[in-house]
C-alpha cells in the first residue's frame, strides 16, 4: 500500500460508497371543510379537491410516501379518516386546511392518528379577484378563519401541533417550507422507530455521559439494544478473506495516505493497520445487520492490549464508513449523540461526532473535531488515514481518521439533559472556513461562531450541552427545533440574536 498521497485503483467509486437512500415517512396526508358548503355552491368540494390531489400529487413526485384521507368535513369522516392512518401505520400528519372547516373534522383525525401534525393553509391565489369576486371564490380561499379554532380545539384536547405553513400553493418558497418539514417528518420517523446499540460503557469519569435508556425510549420510542464485546467478537470471527479484500477496496477508493507531518504519534498509515482496521470494519457490518441495528454507541477500555482492547480501537475506520452511510456510529458511549447524529443525517446534513478543540483567538476561531468515528460523506475533500501509536487518552492504537467538515454553513446539534432529566437539544449555527489543521489523525474544523470565539464557548457551555455534539453541515437550526417541537423537547440556539441562557431551575 502507498504511503503518500496518490490515487488508488479500485472497484468502488467515492460516488458509489455513498449514493444515499435517506429513508421514508409515511405521512398521512387530509384536506378539511364544511359539509353544509356543498349543496350551496355546487362545484366547491370538487375544486378543493383538486388543490389537495395536486398537493399530494407534488409531495409523491419528491419521493415521500403519502397516504390520502381524503376530504373531512364532519365529525363521522373525520374519525374514518382518522381509523384509515392509524391502520396504515402513518409516521406523520399533514392537515391541509381546504376552507373555513369546523374543528369536529380535524380533531377526530388527529386523536386517532396520534403521530405529530402540521398544518396547512395554501391559498390557490396571492388575492382574489375583487372585482368578480363571488362568495364560491372567497371560500376556495378562505384556508385562515378557521385556524385560530382548529387549534385551539386541539389544545383542548391536548394536542399541540408541530407547526404551520401559511402560504400560496404554487409557490416555491412556501413549497420549499413544506419539503423541510417532509424531511423533518423523516428524521422524526427514523428515530422514532431506531434501534440503537450500546457496547461497552461510557468513558469513565464522563458524568455528562450517563443516561438511562429506559428515557430514551420513553421520550423518542426507539429501542436501546444491549450489545456486548463478545458479539462483536464473534462478528469478527467470521468475515472472510474476499469480504476483507472488499472492504479494503472501499478504503482505497476513499482515503488518502499522506507523509507523515509534525506529530511523532502520527505517523503512515501501516498496511498491518489498515488490513486489521478493515477485518474490524467488515464485523462491525455483520454486528449492524445481525441485531437490526440504526446506530451504535460504544467504549471499551481494554487492558495490556488484549483482544477486546484491539478491537475497540481498531473500530474507527469501519464506524467512519456506516456513519458516513447511514448508520451513526458514536465513541465513548455516547448514546446521546448517537441520536443527534442520526437526526442531522436523516435530515441530509451529516452529522459527525465532534467536540470543541482549541482556538485560534488571532483568527475568532475554534477548532471543532474528534479522535473517533466520523461522518466521512461531509468531509472537504478526500480524508485521510493515520497509523496512531497512542490514542490520547485511551488505550490501544491503530489508524485514525483525519478531515475537515465541507466549507461554508455548518450547525452543532447537541443532545443533553437537564437536572429533571427532560432532554434539550442545543444548536449553533456558524461556518466551515478553509485553512490548515494539525496532523493528528483526527478530524479538526475550522469553525466560526457569532458572536465570537468566547461569548460562543460560553454560551454554549452555559446551556448544559454535553460536550460531545454532531457537527452538520448547512444552517439546520430551524429543522432542530420543528424536530423537537415533534416531540415536545426544548430546543435553545446560541447564536439566534434573541439568545438569552435556560433558566436554571433545582
Amino acid at each position: 500500500m502507498p504511503e503518500q498521497s496518490e490515487p488508488f485503483a479500485s472497484a468502488v467509486t467515492f460516488d458509489q460508497l455513498f449514493k444515499r437512500n435517506y429513508g421514508s415517512a409515511k405521512i398521512g396526508v387530509f384536506g378539511c371543510g364544511l359539509w353544509a358548503y356543498w349543496s350551496q355552491f355546487p362545484g366547491l368540494r370538487e375544486k378543493l379537491i383538486g388543490y389537495q390531489t395536486y398537493f399530494e400529487n407534488r409531495l409523491r413526485e419528491k419521493g415521500f410516501d403519502i397516504v390520502s384521507g381524503g376530504l373531512a368535513d364532519n365529525s363521522q369522516s373525520a374519525a374514518a379518516a382518522g381509523d384509515r392512518f392509524r391502520r396504515e401505520g402513518i409516521d406523520f400528519l399533514i392537515c391541509y386546511v381546504s376552507t373555513y372547516a369546523i374543528s369536529s373534522s380535524v380533531v377526530p383525525v388527529v386523536q386517532r392518528a396520534n403521530v405529530p401534525i402540521v398544518i396547512v393553509a395554501l391559498q390557490p391565489t396571492s388575492a382574489m379577484d375583487y372585482k368578480n369576486g363571488t362568495t364560491a371564490m372567497q371560500l376556495e380561499h378562505d384556508q385562515g378563519p378557521g385556524l385560530p379554532e382548529l387549534c385551539c380545539a386541539l389544545r383542548r384536547v391536548s394536542v399541540e401541533p408541530a407547526g404551520m405553513i401559511v402560504g400560496l400553493l404554487y409557490d416555491d418558497s412556501t413549497w420549499q417550507r413544506i419539503f423541510d418539514w417532509c424531511k423533518v417528518a423523516r428524521a422524526y420517523a427514523t428515530v422514532h422507530r431506531a434501534r440503537i446499540g450500546l457496547m461497552g460503557h461510557t468513558y469513565e469519569g464522563m458524568l455528562d455521559m450517563n443516561s438511562d435508556p429506559t428515557m430514551f425510549e420513553a421520550y423518542f420510542g426507539l429501542h436501546c439494544e444491549h450489545i456486548e464485546m463478545d458479539d462483536l467478537q464473534v462478528c469478527v470471527d467470521e468475515v472472510t478473506e474476499p469480504e476483507v479484500a472488499r472492504k479494503l477496496d472501499e478504503v482505497y477508493a476513499l482515503f488518502d495516505f499522506p507523509p507523515p507531518g509534525a506529530d511523532p504519534i502520527a505517523g503512515p498509515a501501516k498496511k498491518e493497520d489498515v488490513e486489521w482496521a478493515a477485518r474490524v470494519a467488515c464485523g462491525i457490518d455483520k454486528l449492524i445487520r445481525r441485531f437490526d441495528l440504526t446506530g451504535l454507541a460504544y467504549y471499551y477500555r481494554g487492558l495490556n492490549n488484549n483482544a477486546y482492547e484491539r478491537l475497540g480501537a481498531t473500530m474507527i475506520v469501519g464506524s467512519s464508513l456506516l456513519t458516513g452511510q447511514g448508520f451513526p456510529i458514536a465513541g465513548e458511549y455516547d448514546v446521546k449523540n448517537c441520536v443527534a447524529m442520526l437526526m442531522a443525517d436523516r435530515l441530509e446534513a451529516g452529522g459527525s461526532f465532534a467536540e470543541i478543540h482549541p482556538c485560534d483567538f488571532e483568527h475568532d476561531i475554534v477548532l471543532v473535531g474528534h479522535d473517533g468515528p466520523h461522518h466521512v460523506g461531509v468531509a472537504q475533500g478526500r480524508p485521510v488515514l493515520r497509523s496512531l501509536s497512542v490514542y490520547h487518552g485511551k488505550r490501544g492504537y491503530g489508524v485514525g481518521v483525519e478531515f475537515q467538515i465541507k466549507n461554508g454553513p455548518i450547525t452543532c446539534v447537541g443532545l443533553t439533559q437537564t437536572y429533571q432529566g427532560k432532554f434539550r437539544l442545543v444548536v449553533a449555527e456558524g461556518e466551515s472556513l478553509p485553512g490548515p489543521i494539525p496532523p493528528t489523525g483526527n478530524t479538526n474544523t475550522r469553525c466560526r461562531f457569532a458572536p465570537d470565539v468566547s461569548g460562543f464557548i460560553g454560551n454554549w457551555s452555559l446551556t448544559g450541552a454535553t460536550h460531545h455534539f454532531a457537527l452538520a453541515v448547512g444552517h439546520i437550526g430551524h429543522l432542530v427545533e420543528d424536530f423537537a417541537r415533534c416531540y415536545g423537547i426544548e430546543c435553545v440556539n446560541v447564536t439566534d440574536p434573541g439568545y438569552k441562557r435556560p433558566q436554571y431551575i433545582r
